[in-house]
């Protein structure tokens, strides 16, 4: 089983409203083979507390707009790392310092990579624009 096509738009979606509030190295997983109870992890860095809960309310905010809402969200008090559960895909918003101490990338490195189709350099990848093109 693979992730629908629905957790992959919904993906698409919360990572577009994190980049938008500079949300960085922004990754996700296709977990469906190994986790039950979610098809999509998406990872998401923030250098401080200000920015994971701006990161959280717009993620919330783009998926509102889809009639989604989370089921679950944890850790929202202290703003270190913030968890959305909206069934379908789970977000961590995380500050640097708690996504290098935890590194969840290393849990899920054998789960497939989604494509985030951000077209910026949000994903640690550098775009090449007209502008900058020799």
């Amino acid at each position: 089983m693979t992730a629908t096509d629905h957790a992959i738009a919904l993906t698409r979606t919360a990572a577009k409203a994190a980049s938008d509030k500079l949300g960085g190295d922004l990754v996700a997983f296709d977990v469906s083979e190994a986790l039950a109870i979610t098809d999509v992890f998406l990872i998401v860095s923030a250098s401080n507390e200000r920015q994971v809960g701006a990161i959280v309310d717009a993620v919330e905010e783009a998926l509102l707009a889809q009639r989604v809402k989370p089921a679950r969200r944890e850790g929202h008090g202290e703003n270190r790392w913030v968890l959305l559960d909206f069934i379908d895909i789970v977000v961590h918003v995380m500050h640097t310092e708690e996504r290098t101490l935890y590194a969840l990338e290393r849990l899920w490195r054998d789960c497939p990579r989604i494509e985030l189709e951000l077209g910026e350099a949000a994903s640690g990848e550098a775009v090449e624009t007209p502008s900058t093109a020799s």
